[in-house]
């Protein structure tokens, strides 16, 4: 059953970009745009553009570029009928569905939308647990013990996985679920052996659900209550198509406001630490939940905050054996501090300890910056072992050396060399020669890469051919961009359109680049039509292609600064100011790089001459071609002012 439209026109009319990515990524203005850093990468210099004004947004990084519905989709990594159902229920619309239905569009639901209602049927039936004999005397008395409340309990989908072999399987299958969704969801398992035997994976266990960036249930943990030793304490989800445990943090989803607004986020390890915080008043933490860290979990964070503040549990050697989560912050450009509980105590049992307004002050009293909390664990070892001092400075050096901005390794270098009683110049030394041996390897690397590349370039003997036809995809692409910006605007003093100005001009060019051939065409017959397309006209359009193309032709990487024509009288002249001169000398240029190619055509046939067995009379008729279009080329290059040697 797919959306009507009604439902999808009130959504595009409703719908605000940049209330939209304000929800995953923190935007600044800078000029008439907003920026942030890529979500869809990792950078440390802002290249995401968002233009409240067109509705659209542009990496100038990784070319991801949309308006609301397509960053949704890219986001989440969903369809086009679950974006509008997403950005529906943010604006609080009504969803209509479209009762027209083709028996494919019965079968065309896609497995991964299956996934999500097959996870969200199981969450509910683990809530509803809860309200069961057995769930109040097991799984509610568990998390009363705990002190998480009624509405902790809602807030985090807490629930109940009942004892018995087929409880979930059964309602699931009930209500209409097939078994082979079940399994792909990780819900159930296939008896070894035996595959018309299948059982629930969660039994006589209360469960976590674990949720996506905007709410839905992705998977759970699920946490054994006796003291079965044959069993492991925690179950968790296998990775399925829409539960990727190296790029979730649980409790992201009701953190993501409040890390926002902190400006920093709290990391610990396990579900019940997340819970506990947020009865102790404290929203904006995530769970790694139990995994090492990992990159696409780090640019999740960063998504919201450059602050993190990871909470070890007071356990010397397990803290000395997770430091290397600090050096991957460190690198995807976190800043990050520390804090350790006193001994036996982890976030969750300390904060149920001394309760919330000491647990909080706890946390404000004992954060530390990486470098002090790092060199502070190895003191005592400092002290009675020069050796291992020595060993503790490099170490240091080499999380320092983890960090992209070069004044925070200046800051941090300094602090280093008073915490260690060593002189700042010796660190200082040691620091570069880490960061030129990575210079180097990464140059070594660069430098294969490319080497392999000219191989590549050599076997197939087409350097020379593919570096013009660039040069002709670049022009083409020029060409296009002044008609999708300014092809509605008249041409000054006349009737005339830029656009017809531009078509009239090159009726005889065929494009060879398939999007700017197709965006080309759909202007010729729109003109044939006595229509001239806006902007507006592409970006709601059908094609993805045309689409994606057209808002990074409409997206300027680089805005001029208001303030230099206000405030220091200078005027800047800009392409529009004179668009007859402008586009005359487009169709120019254009037409130069076509006459080249032919040019080059010809030239290459009189090479192939002989090759080709070609009569006199045949190679003359070349070089006339030859010679013709060099001259057309002469006069094209004086109109534009090149220089001939």
């Amino acid at each position: 059953m797919g959306i009507s439209k009604i439902t999808s026109d009130q959504v595009k009319e409703r719908m605000d970009i940049e209330e939209v990515i304000s929800d995953y990524v923190p935007l600044k203005r800078k000029g008439q745009n907003l920026w942030a850093c890529c979500p869809f990468h990792g950078e440390k210099t802002p290249s995401f553009s968002v233009a409240p004004a067109k509705q659209i947004y542009k990496c100038f990084g990784c070319g991801k570029a949309g308006d609301p519905i397509q960053f949704i989709m890219d986001i989440e990594g969903i369809g086009f009928q679950e974006a509008i159902r997403h950005l529906a229920g943010k604006y609080g619309i009504e969803v209509e569905e479209d009762e027209a239905r083709t028996p494919e569009q019965e079968q065309a639901q896609s497995e991964r939308e299956s996934l999500l209602i097959a996870l969200g049927f199981a969450r509910d039936f683990f809530v509803k647990n809860l309200e069961t004999e057995e769930g109040k005397s097991i799984g509610l008395s568990y998390f009363k013990e705990r002190g998480f409340s009624p509405t902790i309990i809602q807030k985090f989908d807490l629930g109940y996985a009942l004892d018995g072999w087929d409880h979930l399987l059964n309602a699931a299958k009930k209500a209409g679920f097939q078994e082979e969704i079940l399994l792909k969801a990780g819900l159930i398992l296939q008896k070894e052996g035996d595959p018309n035997r299948k059982y629930d994976r969660f039994r006589n266990r209360v469960t976590f659900t674990i949720h996506n960036i905007s709410g839905k249930p992705i998977g759970f943990g699920a946490r054994i209550l006796t003291k079965d030793k044959n069993q492991p304490k925690y179950i968790n989800s296998p990775e399925t198509a829409v539960y990727h445990k190296s790029d979730v943090l649980y409790g992201m989803y009701q953190a993501k406001k409040a890390i926002r607004e902190k400006d920093n986020c709290y990391l610990v390890e396990g579900y019940t630490d997340v819970v506990s915080l947020h009865l102790s008043g404290i929203e904006n933490v995530v769970a790694s939940s139990g995994t090492s860290l990992t990159d696409g979990q780090i640019k999740l964070i960063k998504r919201f905050t450059d602050q993190v503040t990871v909470l070890y549990d007071g356990d010397a050697a397990g803290i000395k054996a997770s430091l290397r989560g600090i050096d991957l912050l460190l690198e995807g450009g976190l800043n990050v501090k520390a804090v350790v509980f006193p001994e036996g105590e982890d976030p969750d049992s300390y904060s149920r300890k001394v309760g919330s307004d000491a647990f909080q002050s706890y946390l404000e009293k004992n954060s530390r910056d990486f470098i002090g909390f790092k060199i502070g664990l190895y003191k005592d070892e400092i002290a009675r072992d020069p050796i291992r001092k020595a060993e503790v400075i490099r170490e240091v050096v080499q999380s320092i050396g983890k960090i992209p901005d070069p004044i925070l390794r200046s800051v941090f270098t300094k602090e280093a060399a008073g915490l260690l009683d060593i002189e700042e110049e010796i660190i200082h030394a040691e620091l570069n020669k880490s960061l030129l041996k990575h210079q180097k390897d990464s140059f070594e690397k660069q430098k294969e890469e490319e080497f392999q590349e000219a191989q590549i370039e050599e076997l197939i003997g087409a350097k020379e051919e593919t570096s013009f036809s660039e040069i002709l995809r670049l022009q083409e692409k020029e060409m296009i961009r002044l008609l999708v910006n300014y092809g509605i605007e008249k041409l000054e003093g006349q009737e005339l359109h830029l656009s017809q100005y531009l078509l009239s001009e090159t009726a005889d060019l065929e494009f060879e680049t398939p999007v700017y051939a197709k965006i080309l065409g759909i202007y010729r017959q729109q003109l044939s039509q006595n229509q001239i397309p806006g902007t507006d006209f592409f970006l709601t359009g059908t094609d993805a292609e045309v689409k994606k193309e057209v808002i990074d032709l409409i997206s300027p990487r680089h805005e001029v600064s208001t303030h230099w024509e206000g405030r220091h009288e200078i005027i800047i002249n800009k392409e529009n100011d004179d668009l007859t001169l402008t586009g005359y000398k487009s169709i120019l240029r254009l037409k130069r790089k076509f006459v080249r190619k032919m040019m080059e055509e010809a030239k290459q046939k009189i090479k192939n001459a002989e090759a080709q067995a070609l009569e006199f009379e045949e190679v003359a008729e070349l070089q006339e071609i030859y010679f013709t279009l060099k001259k057309v080329q002469i006069e094209i290059d004086k109109e534009l002012g090149i220089v001939i040697g």
